[in-house]
C-alpha cells in the first residue's frame, strides 16, 4: 500500500478540493482512460483503475478523512482493498457513468454488485480496551447454489423479448417518448426459460449468516469496520456487497473514557491523602496497578500513568494514560477518641499559624486536649 500513488495527484488535485472539483477531475480521467476507448492499452486500463479507486475515497467524506490523517495504510487496516476489476468498478459506479457517457458506455447489463449493509456490534468497555473477535448474525440475500446465482436451471437465460434486453420499454407520443422499467424482466434484460426451483428464478436466496469479526484494541463508539464482500449478493451471480460494522461500546461502572485515556475515580481515606504513600488500585481487565499518593493529595488530584490507557486502533498514535482522579473519603461515624484526635488536631493547625485555638474552639478543645 505504501507504494501507491496520492490520490490527490493521481486526479490532479489539491488537497482542499471540494466534491465537485473531484467528480470532474474523475469523469475527464474516465473519458480519457475508459476502456472501450482504449483496447489493448494496458497502460490506460492501470490509470482508469487507479482514477476509480482515488474517486471512491476521495468521494466518501468518512474515507478521506481517514486516508488525510493515516495515508493508504489507515484505508488498508478497515479493510479497504480498493476494486478488483472492470466490472466491480462499473457497478459501483453505475450511475455516475450514465450521468457521464448519456447513459451508453458504461451501462453494462452484466452482474451487479449487491447491496451493501450495515449492522451495529455492541461490545464492552473490557472488549474495546483489550481488542476481541465476535461473531453476529444477519440475514442477507445469498447467491442460490442450485443455479450458482443465475436463477435458471440450466445456467443460461436469455434476453428479454419484450424489451429486446433493454431492460426498459418506451412509449411514445407525438415527439415525445417515456422509458419504463420493462414488466416483463424488471429492468433485467434477459429472463431464466427455465427457473431454478430453489430461488424460483431470482437467482438468490435469503439466508442467516454468522459473520466473525476482529475487533481491534482501542475501538470507541462509532467506530466502522468494512468487511468486503459481505454484503449482499448480486443480481445474476454477480459479487457481494460490503458490510459495514459500526461499534458501540457499553458503559463502565468504574472506568471512563476520555480520547484514548482511561479514567478512574479512586477514594481514599483523608490519612493516606495527608500522609501519601503506595496503594492498589483496580485495573480494567481485572488485576491491580500500583499507584504512588503525594503527601497532602487534595480532593480531585490527578496522578497519571503513561502509556496505560487504550492504544490508538490505527497504530499510528501512541496508547493513552491511564489517570486516577482521587477521592477523599470523609468518615462519617467517629468514635469520641477520633472526635478527641481530630480537635487535638485542629487545635496545632491553629497554633501553626499563631492563632489562639481557644477563641475558635473553646471548651471543646479544652476538654479534648487536657481532660484526655
Amino acid at each position: 500500500m505504501s507504494s501507491k500513488a496520492d490520490y490527490y495527484s493521481i486526479l490532479g488535485l489539491t488537497k482542499d478540493a471540494d466534491h465537485e472539483a473531484i467528480k470532474k477531475a474523475y469523469r475527464s480521467m474516465a473519458l480519457k482512460y475508459h476502456p472501450d476507448r482504449n483496447q489493448g492499452d494496458a497502460h490506460a486500463e492501470e490509470r482508469f483503475k487507479e482514477a476509480a479507486e482515488a474517486y471512491e475515497v476521495l468521494s466518501d467524506p468518512e474515507k478521506r478523512g481517514l486516508y488525510d490523517q493515516y495515508g493508504h495504510e489507515g484505508l488498508r487496516r478497515t479493510g479497504f482493498q480498493g476494486f478488483q476489476g472492470f466490472s466491480d468498478i462499473f457497478s459501483s459506479f453505475g450511475d455516475i457513468f450514465s450521468d457521464f457517457f448519456g447513459g451508453s458506455a458504461g451501462s453494462r447489463r452484466g452482474p451487479k454488485k449487491g447491496r451493501d449493509l450495515g449492522v451495529e456490534l455492541n461490545v464492552s468497555f473490557v472488549e474495546s480496551f483489550s481488542g476481541v473477535e465476535k461473531e453476529f448474525t444477519i440475514p442477507r440475500e445469498d447467491n442460490c447454489e442450485t443455479c450458482s446465482g443465475t436463477g435458471s436451471r440450466s445456467g443460461r437465460r436469455q434476453p428479454c423479448p419484450q424489451c429486446g434486453g433493454q431492460g426498459q420499454v418506451f412509449q411514445r407520443g407525438g415527439f415525445f417518448s417515456m422509458a419504463t422499467t420493462c414488466p416483463n424482466c424488471h429492468g433485467q434484460g434477459d429472463y431464466a426459460p427455465d427457473p431454478c426451483p430453489e430461488c424460483g428464478g431470482s437467482g438468490r436466496v435469503r439466508r442467516q449468516k454468522t459473520i466473525s469479526v476482529k475487533v481491534p484494541a482501542g475501538v470507541n463508539t462509532g467506530f466502522r469496520l468494512l468487511l468486503r464482500g459481505q454484503g449482499e449478493a448480486g443480481p445474476k451471480g454477480g459479487q457481494n456487497g460490503d458490510l459495514y460494522v459500526e461499534v458501540v461500546v457499553r458503559h463502565h461502572d468504574s472506568f471512563s473514557r476520555e480520547r484514548n485515556h482511561l479514567i478512574l475515580e479512586h477514594k481514599i481515606d483523608m490519612v493516606t491523602a495527608a500522609l501519601g504513600g503506595e496503594i492498589e488500585v483496580p485495573t480494567v481487565t481485572g488485576g491491580v496497578q500500583a499507584v504512588k499518593v503525594p503527601v497532602g493529595c487534595q480532593n480531585g488530584k490527578l496522578v497519571r500513568l503513561p502509556g496505560l490507557g487504550f492504544k490508538d486502533p490505527s497504530g499510528y498514535r501512541q496508547p493513552g494514560d491511564f489517570i486516577v482522579a482521587f477521592t477523599v473519603a470523609i468518615p462519617k461515624d467517629l468514635t469520641e477518641r477520633q472526635k478527641e484526635l481530630l480537635l487535638e488536631f485542629a487545635a496545632i493547625e491553629e497554633g501553626k499559624k499563631g492563632v489562639s485555638p481557644f477563641r475558635k474552639w473553646g471548651k471543646k478543645i479544652k476538654d479534648a486536649v487536657f481532660n484526655s
